[in-house]
């Protein structure tokens, strides 16, 4: 299992935010760069970094911070927010981003998924963030009357090949993740799931290991002190 340190940006300041609201935005690295060097160092060989000024404009908005990180790091770098057209996702991976997320598109445009998942195949994963079940959009402002379970089998379909999947309602809560909403996914749908939101500590790692799942990503965890990156690395490989 892969464990995907995480760094939000919002005008510039890597933050964390409780359940998505960005009006709790709290910094919590001097640096995006500072935060993956630091990532580095304890072993993690991939970074999952997010856009929240893109994702609630729906324009690619902090692109400098993302393609530095690439550069000047030896991690993979996963983003998402503000990714809404073919344009949007080939800037990013052909400029040294790893793989693009594809979050509101993904919800609204099924056609743009399959065209992606064409050209860049397993570079497309598609982000899953659902409140009570509900998926949600556009910064996790808008709640759809489409079913985290739905969107997962129209993605699969479209060719996805990873899922990463958020409880918004456990998001920054350090609240343990959200295995019901995993186990409905994993039953529902054969792609690589990455569960994300509410990740405490290593009971949390060993947990969601030992449910088969691809990855996790971990947040406010990582940088209160809950979880160590290295240990949860190491546990993750077991």
């Amino acid at each position: 299992m892969l464990i995907f340190p995480a760094i939000d940006i919002k005008n510039g300041a890597c933050v964390r935010l409780y359940r998505g609201e960005m009006s709790t935005a709290e910094q919590v690295a001097p640096s995006a760069l500072e935060a993956a060097r630091r990532f580095q160092e304890e072993g993690a060989s991939w970074v999952h970094m997010v856009d929240l000024d893109g994702a609630v404009e729906g324009a690619r908005k902090n692109t400098d911070i993302f393609l530095s990180v690439a550069r000047e790091s030896s991690l993979k770098v996963e983003v998402g927010g503000g990714i809404r057209s073919m344009a949007d996702i080939a800037f990013y991976l052909e400029n040294g981003i790893s793989r693009v997320i594809l979050g509101s598109a993904a919800l609204r445009d099924a056609s743009l998924v399959r065209q992606a998942v064409a050209e860049y195949g397993e570079r497309i994963a598609v982000g899953i963030d659902a409140r009570d079940g509900m998926v949600a959009a556009g910064g996790w402002v808008e709640t759809s009357t489409v079913s985290d379970v739905e969107l997962a089998k129209r993605m699969e379909e479209a060719g996805v090949q990873c899922l990463i999947c958020t409880d918004i309602a456990r998001d920054g809560m350090l609240s343990g993740p959200s295995l019901g909403q995993l186990a409905r996914i994993q039953q529902a749908v054969s792609c690589d799931i990455v569960a994300s939101g509410g990740i405490t500590d290593l009971g949390d790692i060993t947990a969601l290991r030992d449910r088969g799942l691809y990855g996790v990503i971990c947040g406010r965890s990582i940088y209160k002190g809950t979880l160590s990156l290295r240990a949860a690395i190491e546990a993750a490989a077991r």
